[in-house]
């Protein structure tokens, strides 16, 4: 344990000392940002930034166009304006012109050059190559044709920047927002080719300086950073660092100690011991720390293969919509909440679209709440009175909600439903769903940007899986009708209209169970200020200030 303390500090001292000197009486007052990231992290190329351990860090390293606050509305960062055509279909950005990339060995004298409008012309190409990106599907809607030179984009000089659409689509300037799209130096990529995911060079508040993977990750101040907060230049602190400690009891532990500024996630911590049922800090830690707790756009929820093309579903019970309503009425969603997770969180009873989005509405969007009798009545027309000959259920997740899962079952046993749980790795999971190879799983879904159409777009008949996202492989036409109105739809109104009929389309024919929507906590050391809280749980370190500790 010690010696995981004393190598990093030695390590960030050796290098504060080569970037540049410093009296030494001022040495101690260099401010890190202290967190660790269970999970890992694959690559510090924005083009990959699927994961949120990759967003979290890609975000403090790069800039787009667009930003989003805390708020969720779309804000000048790059681009300084916009202007939407009228028909919806061409954007035009114009770009600052004190930006610049952080210094590199690749620019001329080591020096990071301007950003200019060509520069988000080759960042936003290579996003087309699935062997490059992650964002692929983001990209259907632009235009390669003639009028944009067959790229889907145009330079025209170099600060201004036009996107070409092949219809209107309302949400896109927040999908603008989302890191993929972050502006890269075309020569440094080409320089590193597929190790440009260990050596980033971007724009962001911060700069890359060290990563030995699974162990250490350290940025540093960009000191040329064009962002200000008044009268004062952004970042505040003078570094960031990561740790890769995989235990969640020990990487707490650390953060008790104080080597850790914060930690995140209700997977981060012992909630049982940190947490009351109401989920508030319990008294045993009050006091201590600050802890941050809003509305998170995410949903967990059961998903159900229902494409009878696979052998095993044609079979099995899950094909009939009245088994799938049946599980959904079979267990209490509020206890699951209360009880599994400290209250942290919203028993999903009001559709697949979390809280947080303008079109949420509880009145308007029937769901399921918990109805034993309903179950008795669904299980007989599907075939099955009292249960009898319906076979056993397997629903496949991982450990870290195996009590969930154990929760439904016992409740789904009661009404005669058996279920049988299968603890897969995640990996594994992942891979046997893409496949359509698991009838029965766990998943949940994290908004990529705030609009509703984002989590429709999983129910969507052209995005089956694998090459989508949509793994039941749900079809509907009235849905899919909807759903590309949808998308062209700029009156908000009208838009929104559209995704409640969706919506409860979904709830109707069941090929999920929405389970709960869950929360952002974070719990903080006090003497951290500047940091908050979003609904898209992005880490935002530009304007974090750190105090010395206080004497104990």
């Amino acid at each position: 344990m010690k010696r995981s303390v004393i190598i990093p500090l030695f390590i960030l001292a050796l290098f504060f000392s080569c970037t540049s000197p410093a009296p030494k009486a001022d040495t101690d007052k260099r401010t890190v940002f202290r967190y660790n990231e269970m999970s890992g992290i694959s690559s510090l190329d924005p083009a990959a930034a699927r994961s949120f351990e990759n967003i979290w860090a890609v975000n403090q390293l790069f800039n787009g166009l667009v930003q989003m606050d805390d708020q969720l509305n779309v804000k000048p960062c790059i681009a300084r304006s916009w202007e939407i055509s009228e028909d919806g279909m061409v954007y035009t950005f114009h770009l600052r012109t004190d930006v610049k990339f952080h210094d590199n060995e690749v620019f001329t004298g080591g020096k990071g050059r301007k950003v200019i409008a060509e520069d988000f012309l080759h960042s936003f190409f290579r996003l087309f190559d699935a062997k490059i990106s992650s964002a692929t599907t983001l990209m259907t809607n632009i235009d390669r044709g003639d009028r944009s030179g067959y790229k889907g984009f145009e330079a025209p000089n170099d600060s201004t920047f036009v996107i070409y659409l092949v219809q209107p689509f309302k949400p896109f300037l927040g999908i603008l927002t989302m890191k993929y799209f972050s502006v890269v130096p075309e020569e440094v990529v080409e320089h590193y080719g597929d190790d440009f995911r260990r050596h980033p060079v971007g724009t962001g508040p911060f700069m890359f300086k060290y990563w030995e993977e699974g162990s250490k990750l350290v940025f540093v101040k960009n000191p040329d950073y064009f962002e200000m907060e008044g009268n004062e230049q952004l970042p505040h602190l003078d570094a960031i660092s990561v740790t890769f400690i995989k235990d969640k009891e020990t990487a707490f532990l650390e953060f008790i100690k104080g080597n850790l500024d914060m930690v995140s996630g209700m997977d981060a911590i012992n909630k049982d011991e940190v947490l009351n049922k109401n989920g508030e800090i319990s008294e045993r830690y009050k006091g201590r720390f600050n802890m941050q707790s809003m509305p998170f756009l995410k949903t967990d929820y059961l998903g159900i293969l229902i494409d009878e093309s696979y052998r095993h579903v044609k079979e099995g019970p899950l094909r009939k919509k009245e088994i799938r309503q049946a599980i959904n009425y079979g267990f209490d969603r509020v206890k699951m909440v209360k009880y599994l997770r400290n209250g942290l969180g919203t028993a999903a009873t009001s559709g697949f679209v979390p809280p947080g989005l303008p079109m949420f509405d509880t009145k308007k969007i029937k769901g399921y709440t918990y109805d034993p009798d309903k179950v008795k009545e669904l299980l007989f027309l599907a075939g099955y009175p009292e249960g009898k000959g319906l076979p056993v259920i397997t629903l496949y997740t991982t450990e870290q909600y195996n009590d969930l899962c154990e929760f439904m079952q016992a409740q789904l046993a009661e009404v005669n439903i058996k279920v049988k749980i299968s603890i897969e790795k995640s990996a594994v999971i992942s891979e046997n769903v893409a496949c359509g190879k698991f009838d029965f799983f766990r998943k949940s879904w994290v908004g990529d940007y705030p609009d509703a159409e984002n989590f429709l777009s999983l129910f969507y008949s052209k995005n089956f899986s694998p090459a989508g996202f949509n793994y039941t492989h749900y079809n509907n036409k009235q849905f899919d009708v909807l759903y590309e109105r949808s998308r062209e739809e700029r009156n908000d109104s009208l838009r929104h209209s559209y995704y409640e009929q969706m919506d409860q389309l979904i709830m109707d024919e069941a090929p999920i169970i929405p389970l709960y929507y869950d929360q952002v906590v974070r719990l903080i050391h006090k003497n951290v200020d500047g940091l908050s809280p979003n609904p898209m749980n992005l880490l935002d370190l530009r304007r974090v200030k750190k105090a010395p500790p206080a004497e104990k």
